[in-house]
Formats: C-alpha cells, structure tokens, sequence
C-alpha cells in the first residue's frame, strides 16, 4: 500500500509550542533568514574563485574544495542536525548552528592559506547543517496544516533559491568593491542580527522524545558521502579507471553499506529506515536530490562563463543572473498557488519538464555568445522550472513526517538538495574538464564553452531522468494536492 501524506505533520504535538499562534510570521522570517545565509554560501563564493586562486594560489582541485568542502559538511552532518532538533529543540540548535556558522565565516574571511579557508568552509558546513533543519522544522511547527502552510513552505523554498541565485549577485558586488574576503565576512553582521532575533522571537520545542543521538551513524554517513564526493572530484585529474580512484569509490560504498547496516541494527538510529516505506518521502527526496544535481551545477558554471568566457567582472556576472535569481523566486511563490489546481505531483513534473528546457537550451551555448539567447533565456527557464517544481516536492515530503521525527524529515530534504549539489557539481566539473581537455596556459574560451555545454546537456538528461521517477513513483490523485 501506498503511504499518503498527512497534513497534520508538524509538531503540533509537541509538548511545548515553539511560538504564540499570534506570532507564526516572525517565526517565518527569522527560519527564512537563516536559511538565505546557509544557502547564500553555496554560490557565493563562484565568482571570487579567480581572486582566491590569484590572492591564496589555489589550484583547480583546491577551488573546487572550497566549494565542496561547504557542501560536503552541510550535506554529511544534516541528518544528525535535523535528529538533534527533534531531541534537543529546535530553537537551541537554530542558535547553536548559527554560531557556528557565523565563526567559521570568520575563520574563512580571515584565512592567510589555502588549506585554512577550505577548513573555514568546512565548519561553515557543520553550521548549516546543524541550522538548516530548525529552519524548516520551525515553520511547520509554527503554521497550522493547511493553504498557510503551503505558503510558508512556498516562502522558505523561494528564499532558500533566492539564497543560491542571490550568490552570484552579491559576492560580484563585494569582490568588486571590497575584496574575496569579504563574500565570507559579510555573514558576521548579519548572523549577529539573525541570533539576536531569534533569542527574542523564538520558543523552545521539541516532541518529547527520549531517544540518544546516533553518533556511530552520524560518522558513517558523513564519512561515506566525504569520500564519495572526493573519489568523484579527483576523477578530474586521475580519470575514472585509476586505482586510487576506485579504491576511494569503494570506500564510500563500504562506509554507507555499514551505514545501512548500523541503522538496521540499533535502538535509536538516526534515519530509520522505516521512514523509507513511505512512498511520498522516498520518492520526493530522489527528486529533490536530482534537482539539486543540476541546479547547484547551474550557478558555477554560469558564472564561470561569464566570466572566463564572456570576459564579465565579477560584478557583472552578478547582474546577468540577476534575471534568474528571480524566475526561482517567481516560481516557488507560483507553486503554492497553483497546487490546489494541479496538484503537487502534476506541478513538480511540469516544472522539471520547464527546467530541462532551458538546461537543454543552454546547452548550444557559444563563445561569442549574446546575454539574450546565452543566459537570460535560458537561465530563466531552468531556474523557473527548479522554482515550481521544489515546493511541492518539498511539500510531500514533509506532509509524510511523523511529529517526533520532523526535523529528521527536514533534515534529509535539505540532506538530499545539498548532496545532489555536492556531487552533481563534482561530477558535471568532470564531464566539463573531459571535454574541454588539458589547459595549458591562457584557456581557449571554445574549449571552455564546449565543456560547459556538455555539462548542461547532462544536466538536462538528469532533469528529464527526475521527471520519469516522479511519474512512476510519487503517488497520484488528491495526495498530490493536500497542502
């Protein structure tokens, strides 16, 4: 039998309300802040990557690694922060993860050496995966069941898009009028504001469970999806058949096998494997992970066009993407109000179907060519499309979760986002190095752009791999339309 999504998952059971009902939006604003931070610095630092590599003599692995090791970290440890919210309560660990956070922008924004700003991100990381989940955990919480609730989810997906569109935008803006440093240093200000709003706003909740946090679990997964992510980034330099390259790939698969193993085995595991009978959670995350594939894979390349191909500043490339920072936008604040109409599963196919459009567009991209047909046609399509489809998706997912393990279910939407991203951006970087071929000296922008295209032309084909698995897996009918 097919689960089907109930709408009264938010833990409204809880044994002490995280809010007044008088006061649901503040709660809404403050979770909505902090996660257009978390996910501002996914992108943010794209374009600063030519600065670092000229300021801290990176090479490209290591560029890659300060991107990765934020992804990595904020995908690897968010399953434990999302179970932590649902143990220890979700206001103590939206500020523990925002302190965190708000530290390792710092350690970052002041790094002198290579390895010292990759290790900056790494505990950026940690943060976001700690906070993320309360974001989430918080709205459904603080909104009762129904079309507000949809709302609120639709406002918390078009914030966390305009966090990773806005990335380009605003780190163009500090690189060109300060410095690399500060793409990182600007969270400070803005994650003492965020703390300070929520010690005010926010109350205590949690479900009253008594379960132990799984650290053996934690470890594992986290160890598996590090090594999984970094056996597929060094097939850019070592290739796909080199020993080592399989040996890394081999253990990732040995880390997350023992995962499932462990998870199998004890009392209080951090994901339940149960929670995997329900269709509408299984089903929905694999999508969320496919999308984030190509999304987060979106913005970098974008940018580098811009940039090493179109010979934009960092500024500049900023304001080209600015139109699709707001096509994502448009389209999670359209989903919820076209839901009721379509129903969630209807719309999550259609939008995919929008965004491999224009990642298939994209993908005839040329050196010379114009912001019309190279980047805001496209660019509009795609994000648009990732816009409609995410908030039901997420939606679904939600709706499915058990009131003790919300945060869980929070976390392992945001899980599969942030690790689709991770991996999608190291497996597209590689199918676009493969392409363009060695780079000696100056790059030809041609060889540029070609590996570029090859990457988008993936993309488009894991959108269209996205759209077949929603139709066969996510259930149908008026499932698709609760909110």
């Amino acid at each position: 039998m097919t689960s089907m999504p109930r709408t009264d998952s938010a833990t409204s059971t809880s044994t002490t309300p995280s809010i007044p009902p008088s006061r649901p939006w503040a709660v809404v604003l403050i979770a909505c802040a902090g996660q257009f931070l978390v996910v501002l610095d996914v992108s943010v630092v794209n374009v600063a990557l030519p600065s670092l590599r000229a300021d801290l003599g990176l090479s490209s692995l290591g560029l890659q690694w300060v991107l990765n090791a934020y992804a990595i970290a904020f995908a690897g440890f968010m399953l434990l922060g999302g179970r932590a919210a649902d143990l220890y309560g979700r206001k103590a660990m939206f500020l523990l993860g925002l302190a965190v956070f708000t530290a390792g922008s710092v350690a970052g924004g002041l790094a002198q050496e290579g390895w010292q700003l990759v290790a900056g991100r790494a505990v950026q990381g940690l943060g976001a995966a700690v906070l993320s989940p309360a974001t989430l955990t918080l709205i459904t919480d603080a909104v009762a069941p129904g079309p507000a609730r949809t709302r609120a989810i639709g406002t918390w997906t078009a914030v966390g898009a305009a966090g990773g569109a806005a990335g380009g935008f605003v780190g163009g803006l500090l690189v060109d009028l300060l410095s690399w440093r500060w793409v990182l240093l600007v969270n400070v200000p803005v994650g003492v504001l965020v703390l300070v709003g929520a010690l005010l706003s926010l109350r205590e909740s949690r479900p009253g469970t008594a379960r132990r946090l799984d650290l053996p679990g934690a470890v594992l997964v986290t160890g598996g999806l590090a090594t999984l992510a970094y056996g597929i980034v060094q097939t850019e330099e070592a290739g796909w058949g080199a020993p080592k390259t399989l040996l890394t790939l081999l253990g990732a698969l040995v880390l997350l096998g023992a995962f499932v193993a462990v998870e199998a085995r004890t009392a209080a595991p951090l994901m339940p494997l149960k929670i995997f009978r329900t269709r509408t959670v299984a089903a929905a995350n694999a999508a969320i992970l496919l999308f984030g594939s190509s999304s987060f894979g979106m913005w970098f390349f974008m940018t580098v066009y811009a940039q090493n191909v179109l010979g934009h500043t960092p500024l500049q490339a900023g304001l080209a993407l600015v139109p699709s920072s707001l096509a994502v936008v448009l389209g999670s604040k359209a989903a919820p109000r076209l839901m009721p109409a379509l129903g969630a599963r209807r719309l999550a196919v259609a939008g995919a179907l929008v965004a491999a459009s224009g990642f298939a567009w994209q993908s005839t991209m040329t050196a010379d060519g114009t912001f019309l047909t190279t980047i805001l046609g496209p660019g509009v399509l795609m994000m648009g499309g990732i816009g409609l489809a995410t908030t039901p998706l997420a939606t679904l997912a939600t709706s499915s979760a058990a009131p003790g393990d919300a945060g869980l279910v929070s976390g392992l939407v945001n899980t599969s986002r942030t690790m689709g991203g991770a991996l999608g951006l190291a497996t597209l970087s590689t199918v676009a190095a493969a392409v363009t071929g060695p780079v000696h000296g100056t790059p030809d922008p041609v060889a540029l752009t070609a590996g570029y295209a090859a990457a988008f032309r993936v993309s488009a084909a894991i959108l269209l791999g996205a759209t077949l698995l929603m139709l066969l897996w996510l259930p149908r009918g008026d499932a698709g339309k609760t909110s």
